[in-house]
């Protein structure tokens, strides 16, 4: 089953609650992603936000760490509610494991990411210990950015790796470009999560392009 997790980044932060309230309504998870301008050159928001955010929210809260030293701030995220927390590959390295072990210790499932320029097997010896992957598919940093057609092989390269190991329980989730016209593909490569900001927030019908991602 596909499910749809609407990216926070793309919504009006001066209602933020009326969009909040819709994701309750018709999204399968809400998606906050945490910039620091150090890893990323931008910054986001940070934990007054997802605590207000936590406080709504109905859906689970799948929390992007696009942050140097993840390992500082798990817990924090943690305490307010994350249900999912994903940090990237490229700002741990050497200490992926212990920052998966960090986060599954804390009751939250544990994601790892890696951004368009990484090669997927990086990570590969990695798959065993998480609990899901996120694919960019664009560099972390900027919602609204185009869609990288080449990350429909990296999905299929982890996906088959995955199933390699016997693992279909680990879902394979994918952020940056995600929309109605190339929902059907990136579904099909393997991807079972779909993480879409500017194609929800800025269609016309949001209910409708959460519905349509998640038949796609």
């Amino acid at each position: 089953m596909t499910l749809v997790a609407p990216s926070l980044l793309a919504a009006d932060f001066l209602h933020l609650e009326k969009d909040v309230e819709m994701l309750n309504q018709y999204a399968d998870i809400i998606h906050l992603d945490i910039m620091d301008g150090v890893f990323v050159p931008n910054i986001s928001f940070g934990f007054p936000v997802v605590e207000a955010v936590a406080r709504m929210s109905r859906k689970p809260l799948d929390v992007h760490l696009m942050i140097v030293n993840p390992e500082k701030y798990v817990e924090r995220f943690a305490k307010l509610g994350a249900a999912y927390i994903s940090f990237h590959y490229e700002a741990a390295r050497e200490n992926a494991e212990e920052v998966i072990g960090q986060i599954q210790a804390l009751g939250v499932k544990a994601g790892i990411v890696i951004n368009p320029d990484c090669p997927v097997q990086a990570i590969f010896p990695l798959l065993p210990k998480v609990d899901f992957v996120l694919i960019m598919s664009v560099f972390a940093g900027f919602g609204g950015q185009k869609f990288i057609p080449e990350s429909l092989d990296r999905v299929r390269a982890v996906r088959a790796q995955l199933d390699k190991l016997g693992r279909r329980d680990i879902p394979v989730e994918i952020d940056g470009g995600v929309g109605i016209s190339n929902a059907a593909d990136i579904v099909r490569a393997g991807a079972e999560i779909l993480v879409a900001g500017s194609a929800v927030f800025k269609s016309g019908n949001p209910q409708h392009t959460i519905e349509t991602l998640r038949n796609a």
